[in-house]
């Protein structure tokens, strides 16, 4: 790794800011929902624009932003994203009815779009060294990980000790500090060869993304078979369609289209669209879980998420080191491996699951997070020209957030629509007629997992209580379905990485001796932390309480290597102990051994010290 400059620290300082500030906004705002409801007088359908007045221009102007970014100035597009947002911010906090605030959101989401293409494509510019870049943007992805897992766990303090503007009001120091630190301190930089500005190719894009995003944020609540959702469809396919002619033709087109021929741009872009639809989902309707079903406040419902974060925040670092040093493959594969296996495994929640049963799952579901987030990003910049970065940056940004909002559409209404059926179910289960239970599963569906609290007039044909444990069980049963697509997706993003992404390998880069030890300890830690977290599950696989799908999925990750009349609970005892806990113990030694190695002048290379995959021991070899 490169010495890092002070000009880079300070860069790196403020767009982590930047990124903080706007993916907590993207799952604060939710919490605050019921409270703003009543303090403004709104209905369902004004909440929902609430959200889809920040969703629509921050995902449609992102790429625009990127190509004005390369022509005009990324500092300048930074600092313009910056002060948009906090303009918006304020309005948004100071609302005195539901237009001020809709107005705020628009705003926001403006300068949401700035600021997330500029943050991105300052910090690429300020690194251009590939593996410092990489490991860059791992510590700007951890940011942004904690930012959108932590946003539940701050919107209920902020919500619970203040009231609803509080979660508006919170942006404005942050965005201060950031605003104070970029004006006289970042570096400016800018596409040299630019000339002018492809305005058709603007406009349609413009046109063609609005018309998508309105479909899919809108078509779980009209129909996505009605007219407008159908026409709002084929507005987008001609309209994109025409976007990409222009691009073909034109000297300077926006986004130049044999960037696609690059397997890895392609891919990574792919994926970055696919773990954007699955990441959203599960943080936020496993906040409604604890909260409404388990019972917990708004601040213990969003503790209970941490995990997600920490878990983000921890690896993302690492990931960013990873991927500059063996290239972004192996990061991105494994992990997408683990979080469709964190999320299958939560297909097994139940209403009264206990935490202890839950947390090292969520911190697995981050850790998949974090190590699939800063590579990603730097796959993309990696296949993009320098003079482009902010393409490069906006093209992932959109991607992401297509996936977001396409995820947050899909998966909502497909959790709604499976609640109502399940409620029909589970009261039928208790004796209620089918008619009977219908007009109650229509009553409450809409609600969604606050349907405990609905009021139900008349005589109710079972005791209350039967009633909310259906209900808790209803909504359960339909979080296991969104579990189960989420998983796949992450394990269908794995899978695209793997085989459109080659083999990198290890690059052979020289080391500045400061840079080098600072390398080295953070590398150390990283290995430390993961032996600890492996020798945790080895010990829990291998407790009379195990759980069986843990034990199930260690047994199936060395099918063949044991006795076919073995149980899965036992091959998968054997290989905590024989895989699981010697690998953890490798890891331990190797940083502690490479600390007093490093002490005494000669710290060996963390690739010396731990066996990559190709490389790991079996459990034949481990059993010998």
């Amino acid at each position: 790794m490169v010495a890092i400059v002070y000009s880079q620290v300070i860069t790196l300082v403020v767009t982590c800011l930047g990124a903080f500030m706007i993916l907590l906004d993207a799952s604060i705002v939710t919490l605050a929902l019921p409270r703003i409801q009543v303090d403004l007088h709104a209905n369902l359908s004004d909440l929902q624009w609430t959200i889809d007045a920040y969703t629509l221009p921050f995902a449609v102007l992102m790429l625009t932003a990127g190509t004005i970014g390369d022509r005009f100035g990324r500092k300048r597009l930074f600092l313009v994203g910056l002060v948009l947002f906090l303009l918006g911010s304020t309005l948004c906090g100071f609302a005195p009815a539901l237009n001020w605030l809709l107005f705020g959101r628009v705003v926001q989401g403006v300068g949401a779009a700035a600021l997330s293409t500029g943050s991105l494509s300052v910090l690429a510019a300020a690194f251009p060294e590939p593996r410092a870049r990489a490991q860059a943007i791992g510590l700007w992805s951890g940011i942004a990980g904690v930012a959108l897992a932590a946003g539940p766990l701050l919107g209920g303090l902020l919500t619970q000790i203040g009231n609803w503007p509080a979660i508006f009001f919170v942006n404005l120091p942050v965005g201060v500090v950031a605003l104070v630190l970029a004006w006289p301190l970042l570096a400016e930089s800018r596409n040299p060869s630019a000339q002018r500005i492809d305005l058709p190719g603007q406009l349609l894009v413009i046109a063609g993304l609005t018309c998508l995003v309105m479909a899919i944020i809108q078509g779980g609540s009209q129909g996505w078979t009605s007219p407008l959702i159908l026409g709002l469809f084929l507005g987008a396919v001609v309209l994109l369609t025409a976007f990409l002619l222009v691009e073909t033709r034109v000297r300077e087109p926006l986004l130049p289209l044999q960037l696609f021929v690059n397997r890895v741009f392609s891919g990574a872009n792919m994926a970055a669209l696919i773990v954007g639809f699955a990441s959203l989902g599960p943080i936020f309707f496993l906040a409604q879980f604890f909260q409404q079903v388990q019972g917990y406040t708004v601040l213990e419902a969003g503790l209970r998420t941490f995990p997600i974060s920490m878990g983000a925040f921890l690896t993302a670092p690492f990931a960013g080191r990873l991927a500059g040093r063996i290239g972004p493959r192996l990061p991105i594969v494994l992990g997408g491996l683990l979080a469709g296996s964190a999320l299958f495994l939560l297909m097994r929640l139940e209403p009264d699951s206990g935490y202890a049963t839950l947390w090292w799952i969520l911190g697995m579901l981050g850790i998949g997070f974090g190590l699939m987030l800063s590579p990603l990003a730097a796959a993309v910049f990696s296949a993009t020209p320098p003079t482009r970065a902010g393409l490069g940056s906006s093209m992932f940004n959109t991607s992401n957030r297509l996936g977001n909002t396409l995820g947050i559409a899909v998966l909502g209404a497909f959790v709604v629509q499976q609640f109502s059926g399940n409620i029909t179910s589970q009261l039928t289960q208790r004796g209620v007629p089918g008619p009977i239970g219908a007009t109650i599963a229509n009553k409450i569906a809409a609600a969604g997992a606050q349907a405990s609290q609905v009021h139900l007039p008349g005589r109710l044909p079972l005791p209350p209580a039967a009633l909310h444990q259906a209900i808790n069980q209803a909504f359960v049963d339909a979080l296991h379905g969104s579990f189960l697509i989420t998983g796949i997706a992450f394990l269908a993003a794995a899978v695209l990485v793997a085989f459109l992404f080659q083999r990198q390998p290890a690059r052979q880069t020289s080391v500045a001796p400061a840079d080098a030890q600072v390398t080295k300890v953070a590398t150390n830690r990283d290995r430390a932390l993961l032996g600890v977290m492996l020798a945790l599950v080895a010990r829990r696989a291998q407790q009379p309480e195990a759980d069986p799908a843990v034990l199930a999925a260690l047994s199936s990750a060395v099918d063949g290597r044991y006795p076919h009349d073995w149980s899965e609970a036992q091959r998968g005892r054997a290989v905590a102990r024989d895989v699981l806990e010697p690998l953890s113990l490798l890891l331990l030694t190797s940083s502690v051994g490479s600390e007093a190695d490093h002490a005494n002048g000669g710290a060996p290379a963390a690739s010396e010290m731990v066996p990559g995959v190709g490389e790991m021991p079996s459990s034949g070899h481990l059993m010998e």
